[in-house]
């Protein structure tokens, strides 16, 4: 079993690192892989961090501008891949983990594969940004203020502003210390809750209208297609949290919202109460939480419609 003794060995013996993190990353995915490289250089590593596409709301984010599209190297000492349940979920990037001579995952997700070297994974914590907090009190790095804004980025984006039952006394302890340490946490809250772009705004207003309801209102559906994110000039990250618009509504349980990509449509599925959307998404090789899972369905709209539908009508 890997301890957290076994990744300072590995870090400690590696000369270059890439962290690297999913595909369409989040503020926690984001948030834990700054944080990560901001503690790597404290304690002078070599140190990538890769990430194709930031979304502009994370761009006030510390060392955001020292994020790489892609790696400088093919082969690295060694990879970390923080909150990504597998391999295939790296995406393009996935040769810089599998090319790396050690391999490391980080992760909080229950679905995650163990597909490193060595795998902590702390399912009962409700960010990875959280496990992260661990991992640098256990290699003795001092969490700077630069530090926890990143780790708390991650964490208020993946508890909805710690609203998710997946909240832990631990979470307001940390959210607590880091408060005392400096971090902003009402202007990080304003920043990745609070605030929305234009085109979000006009994607919003666009899913709301196609919102669609089942099985006598436990189930909302809405959509959006690549003409709506060329028409409302979005870019990467403008549709996150539109999700949570059904999820909102009285009675729902499940909420779908499906985007079209070059892959077919990805699926989002958020549920209130007690429905596993995660066991829902599995099907279609995907994965994720309890309450909050996604997915990729490489078909037309009204298959993919139909088939994501019929699998939460018959786990209701």
């Amino acid at each position: 079993m890997t301890t957290l003794d076994n990744i300072l060995e590995e870090v400690k013996k590696a000369n270059s690192i890439v962290i690297l993190t999913h595909e369409n990353p989040d503020g926690d995915a984001i948030g834990s892989s700054l944080a990560a490289y901001i503690g790597l250089k404290e304690i002078n590593k070599d140190v990538e961090v890769i990430i194709p596409e930031l979304p502009r709301v994370f761009s006030f984010l510390p060392c955001a501008d020292e994020i790489k599209k892609e790696g400088t190297r093919e082969n690295y000492d060694l990879a970390i891949a923080l909150d990504c349940a597998s391999l295939k979920m790296l995406n393009g990037w996935a040769h810089y983990f599998e090319n790396a001579k050690a391999k490391v995952v980080i992760d909080h997700h229950s679905t995650n594969t163990m597909y490193g070297d060595h795998n902590f994974v702390n399912p009962d914590s409700p960010a990875c940004a959280q496990v992260l907090i661990s991992m640098f009190e256990n290699f003795e790095i001092n969490i700077s203020q630069e530090m926890g804004t990143c780790i708390l980025t991650g964490i208020i984006t993946d508890t909805g502003g710690f609203q998710y039952s997946s909240v832990t006394p631990e979470t307001f302890e940390f959210a607590a210390e880091l408060l005392k340490r400096g971090v902003n946490v009402s202007d990080i809250y304003k920043r990745v809750m609070d605030t929305k772009s234009r085109a979000n705004f006009e994607l919003r207003k666009r899913t709301l209208d196609r919102m669609e309801f089942f099985e006598d209102g436990k189930i909302a559906f809405t959509y959006i297609t690549m003409k709506d994110l060329e028409e409302t000039n979005a870019e990467p990250g403008d549709h996150e949290g539109i999700v949570n618009e059904g999820r909102a509504i009285e009675g729902v349980e499940v909420s779908i919202f499906l985007r079209e990509t070059e892959k077919g449509f990805k699926a989002s599925l958020r549920s209130n109460d007690y429905l596993n959307v995660s066991d829902v998404c599995m099907i279609f090789g995907g994965g994720g939480h309890f309450h909050a899972a996604g997915c990729t369905i490489d078909t037309s709209l009204e298959q993919a419609k139909e088939r994501i539908l019929n699998q939460v009508k018959n786990n209701l």
